[in-house]
């Protein structure tokens, strides 16, 4: 885990707290900075205050937030004001640095951000290897199916759909190396610093950095020929439109949704008519009952279960 690229954008204050705390940079998803509010890491899905003094937590001043500010700009908020206007900044090791303040509205738009007050870091996470289990059940003939990641948020879903774009980019034994057109709206897929990818996205795959999904998924159809689409969080009218045409256009699609359960996305009003029509073939239900990121379940489009998480490696229906 690249710990050293989130302790170099933190006030040295909290840098210096973090370092005596002596942190396994795999299991920490979140660092929250508020202002005037203690400082708050999420942790192995778990909320960790992070101590000053013994039992006295340590509280975010305005000048540790300044301080950050300044890091992650390089003293420029301004030449960020593109990307501060979706509520975020990505940084080098595709890390996301959330931010909350006043919003400066122009023509019923958000413009930017001002009197920043709150920070939040959203580790990215890398785990080479976790969709190993997923490709029998996703794949025939050395054939991808059109795939839904089912996910309620901080349980893993990025990561995994991350590893399987790897995967089918590069090839393995269940699935020939295939093109793969990455939509990444919130750069958090690839990561992308500067419009270089900070995670391995494998050899036959291209990204669309900071695009919007339903735009995205057009464009690389028209321009670059993909194999596979793959996008994250849909939900979106023109986003399920975005996806049927690739569909028609012979792309397999890996997608995620947040959501505890296939029936609980059926009930949405937008995706769940996808669903109805049996659009995708498989679903992966992703939980964290003792860890996260576990799988639950994988669903054909039938909704039948063809793997259970507690069973390991086993088909059960």
């Amino acid at each position: 885990m690249r710990g050293d690229t989130i302790l170099n954008i933190l006030p040295r204050s909290i840098r210096l707290l973090l370092k005596k705390e002596r942190l396994d940079f795999s299991l920490l998803q979140e660092i929250k900075l508020r202002m005037y509010r203690p400082l708050l890491l999420v942790y192995g899905g778990e909320e960790l205050f992070v101590d000053r003094v013994r039992g006295e937590p340590y509280i975010v001043t305005k000048e540790d937030i300044k301080e950050m500010l300044d890091y992650i700009s390089r003293y420029s908020l301004y030449a960020y004001e593109q990307e501060m206007k979706q509520g975020f900044i990505t940084v080098e090791g595709g890390h996301r640095i959330g931010m909350a303040g006043q919003v400066i509205v122009d023509g019923g738009r958000v413009k930017n951000m001002k009197y920043i007050s709150s920070v939040n870091v959203r580790m990215s996470h890398e785990i080479l290897g976790c969709a190993d289990k997923v490709f029998p059940y996703i794949t025939r003939q050395r054939q991808l199916y059109h795939t839904l990641i089912i996910s309620p948020p901080r349980c893993g879903k990025t990561t995994l759909l991350r590893d399987m774009i790897r995967q089918i980019s590069d090839g393995n034994s269940y699935v020939r190396g295939k093109t793969v057109g990455v939509v990444d709206e919130r750069s958090e897929i690839g990561g992308c610093y500067m419009g270089v990818a900070q995670n391995h996205l494998g050899i036959r795959t291209d990204i669309l950095d900071g695009c919007p999904k339903a735009e995205g998924m057009i464009m690389l159809i028209r321009s670059m020929g993909p194999e596979i689409i793959a996008v994250d969080e849909i939900g979106a009218q023109e986003d399920v439109h975005a996806v049927a045409y690739a569909m028609h256009c012979g792309c397999k699609l890996i997608a995620t949704v947040h959501g505890a359960s296939v029936e609980e996305i059926k009930r949405k009003p937008v995706l769940g008519g996808m669903l109805l029509e049996k659009c995708f073939e498989r679903y992966i239900v992703l939980g964290n009952d003792e860890k996260i990121g576990d799988i639950l379940g994988i669903y054909d489009r039938n909704e039948t279960c063809i793997f259970q998480g507690n069973q390991t490696e086993k088909e059960v229906c």
